[in-house]
């Protein structure tokens, strides 16, 4: 099967690097086929070039942000330093590009509708009859180009090159406004390099196998072209190698040369994404369609992603960690919790084993309902190297996971509990240790005799969404001794990102910590709980915020850095070697000896 991604490239061909160049990347036929991938990817070729990458996210919903969706409807909610609650994809760009990204980074039909109609109704068109075109195009339009030029980085250096994707599928009613205004947007660039992703398959009954097709990806480009835009690039998403008769038949029907039919097949890891666009010429494409000089090519960018996934394709040893979660069914829920395991997995040499539980499998109701379930969830625990639990919402599977903290405790077995994995780890603790029985957050049972965690009015009026408490925020470490400290690299403050409503009630830390239960990080005026670690344990540390978000291949998030090094049972004398200090390095020095 062939999925491909119709990807558009927008720049102006000047000697001089000043001008801004744009790649759109679109869709084909259906959603959810890897756009977020290969707009990273690409990202990271130009990126490998010298030059500075941004990169937006276009949703075609109406919904103003991510904040309000099921994980079953999207994928995770990624959460921004400026607190921005944008699409999972964005996370892959931070990721990969090894950026910060703000909110207006993810541009959704419902942004641009409310920031025109607060112009009309501010009278800035002047009595005008508002229309989607231009009066839509037009700010969809502005917006990119406006953010297109925001520093990313910390050396606060222009952007020379923003990648944009389209979400979404060719044809849709809801993308007609963004089509429509990147046809328009490309008369004002002098050169346009168009990449559509379409679908080739068929099942061959005979042989009991899928095979390449074209027409879909006939259609698609065909339909593009009726709208204005045309391909430069066709990247085809598919199981196995493009055959070289199927390149030809594209480039014949889809006015390109075969050279720009590009292959991306399925590979051993998303490290080797980059280097299968390189390895076909892209970075070459781009170089000469984007007039970069010869000495920008560098290259060390790609050597560091060969080197990681010649890592990852080469271990041998196995960790596995239970994800004790609400919304196992669909992995894209925790997308960026896998990829801060794996990232530290693979900075320990070890092959990354997830095993997915429903805490509600857990419960002894479904003892009762379906006991087989019951016995196959206990059983994938109790095999698990180590226990994470990460943040949700919502009261189902919240007596699963204290069941799970639980175990994790007594039979000292690593455990992380992330916001509302800390949250509730601190209930369990309260109601198993302390003997508080009714022991609950206030999300859960308000009428509670012992609410240990407790709402934040001011950050919840009364909408769902944008009102809790978001973003990069400041955590202080309360002790030297703590685990998490040094793992941080005996720092004196993280500064991490934040998505909860519900916090630890302060006026109860005392009782916990007479029992070894220490609060030993704590925000900047010493009101919020923010770290966990329980003492004479081989590894339980909770935290409030979510520090997956800004975990990256070459440095992984320390709390789950420790999490993967106790379940491998090396954190000991990981933190008798002083824990190196900056982790990054350490894993260079690693890279460099494999």
């Amino acid at each position: 099967m062939i999925k491909s991604i119709y990807c558009v490239l927008f720049f102006r061909y000047l000697p001089s690097l000043a001008a801004m160049k744009y790649i759109l990347v679109t869709g084909g036929v259906i959603s959810g086929i890897g756009k977020g991938i290969i707009s990273s990817s690409i990202g990271t070729i130009l990126k490998s070039c010298g030059l500075h990458v941004t990169a937006i996210k276009i949703d075609p919903y109406i919904n103003i942000d991510a904040g309000t969706f099921s994980p079953y409807e999207h994928g995770e909610v990624f959460v921004l330093d400026d607190g921005g609650e944008v699409d999972l994809d964005l996370g892959n760009y931070e990721r990969f590009l090894d950026i910060r990204l703000i909110r207006d980074n993810n541009i959704t039909t419902g942004k641009i509708y409310q920031a025109v109609i607060n112009k009309e109704r501010r009278g800035d068109y002047l009595g005008k009859t508002v229309q989607v075109v231009p009066h839509i195009t037009d700010a969809i339009q502005e917006w990119v180009m406006k953010q297109a030029r925001i520093s990313v980085d910390d050396d606060g250096v222009e952007p020379q090159v923003c990648v944009i994707e389209l979400g979404g599928t060719v044809g849709d009613i809801e993308s007609m406004p963004f089509i429509e205004a990147f046809r328009q947007f490309q008369f004002k660039h002098e050169y346009i390099i168009h990449d559509p992703v379409v679908l080739f398959f068929r099942w061959d009954h005979s042989t009991s196998m899928f095979c390449q097709k074209t027409k879909p990806t006939q259609n698609s480009v065909r339909e593009l072209r009726g709208l204005g835009l045309s391909p430069d690039l066709i990247m085809c998403r598919c199981a196995t190698v493009l055959e070289t008769s199927v390149k030809e038949k594209i480039s014949m029907f889809c006015h390109v040369e075969p050279t720009q039919v590009i292959c991306v097949q399925d590979v051993s890891s998303v490290y080797r994404v980059p280097l299968l666009l390189e390895d076909q010429g892209v970075v070459d494409y781009f170089c000469q369609r984007l007039n970069l000089p010869v000495e920008m090519r560098s290259r060390k960018m790609l050597t560091k992603w060969k080197e990681m996934a010649d890592r990852s394709d080469k271990l041998l040893e196995q960790v596995s960690i239970a994800l004790v979660g609400k919304y196992t069914k669909l992995s894209d829920s925790y997308t960026s919790v896998i990829k801060a395991l794996e990232h530290s997995a693979l900075a320990i040499n070890y092959k990354l084993d997830v095993k997915y539980i429903d805490s509600a499998d857990l419960e002894t109701s479904t003892l009762k309902e379906e006991p087989v379930k019951y016995h196959e969830a206990w059983q994938k625990l109790c095999s698990a190297h180590g226990v994470l639990v990460p943040g949700g919402f919502g009261v189902r599977g919240t007596e699963g996971k204290m069941l799970a903290i639980n175990w994790a405790r007594k039979q000292n077995k690593p455990f992380l509990g992330v916001c509302l994995g800390m949250q509730l780890a601190v209930c369990e603790f309260a109601r198993n240790v302390l003997g508080w029985e009714d022991a609950n957050s206030t999300e859960f049972n308000p009428e509670s005799k012992h609410p240990v965690v407790i709402d934040m009015p001011e950050h919840n009026p009364g909408q769902l969404g944008g009102t809790m408490r978001l973003g990069r925020r400041r955590t202080i470490f309360t002790t030297r001794d703590s685990v998490l400290r040094k793992l941080y690299g005996d720092v004196e403050h993280v500064d991490e990102r934040h998505r909860h409503r519900f916090e630890v009630n302060p006026e109860l830390k005392h009782h916990f910590a007479k029992e070894g239960l220490h609060f030993v990080g704590q925000d900047v005026e010493g009101e919020r709980m923010e770290v966990i670690e329980l003492q004479d344990h081989c590894y339980f540390v909770g935290v409030q915020y979510h520090p997956e978000f800004t975990s990256r291949p070459i440095k992984p998030s320390p709390p789950y850095f420790g999490l993967l090094l106790a379940a491998a049972g090396k954190l000991q004398s990981y933190l008798a070697k002083g824990c190196q200090i900056n982790i990054g390095v350490w894993l260079l020095v690693i890279l460099v000896k494999n």
